[in-house]
């Protein structure tokens, strides 16, 4: 149900673990009824390999830098950065040297179900790369071969 929000730093929900980096689930459709706002950030090294959903999505890089691909694009995403992708393109991103930060908004979709799910489902100690991708798919998110 869509609802009027205000949400100061300390009454934000925790943040998600997803494979070693951190979701903070801003706003989810259920509350904004049309789009979702998350808050994204790790260490060096993390983020998602490639993968593709219908939702479209887009980042604004807030601080680090994030190594980040759409279709055959790549960047070293610095802070300003803004990355659009469509719903339906191959994507992925890894946080640069000394981690990095960024805020996220999707169209409406099932990310912020998923990345709870992803929390509450994934041993990430010793992720089950099947069940994992089995996971996504039910949320409309495919999985494809990981990066060289």
């Amino acid at each position: 149900m869509k609802q009027s929000m205000i949400q100061s730093p300390r009454e934000a929900p925790a943040p998600l673990n997803i494979g070693g980096f951190q979701i903070t689930v801003l706003a989810s459709t259920e509350q904004t009824g049309r789009y979702e706002l998350f808050r994204i950030s790790g260490p060096e090294g993390t983020g998602p390999g490639p993968h593709h959903h219908p939702w479209d999505e887009s980042f604004f890089v807030l601080g680090g830098t994030v190594h980040c691909g759409v279709e055959e694009k790549e960047t070293l995403a610095t802070p300003g950065t803004m990355i659009h992708v469509p719903g339906g393109s191959k994507h992925w991103f890894r946080f640069g040297e000394r981690g990095g930060e960024f805020f996220s908004i999707t169209s409406q979709g099932n990310a912020s179900k998923m990345f709870t799910a992803f929390d509450k489902g994934v041993n990430w100690a010793n992720p089950d790369r099947q069940a994992l991708m089995a996971l996504a798919a039910s949320y409309g998110q495919i999985v494809m071969p990981k990066l060289p």
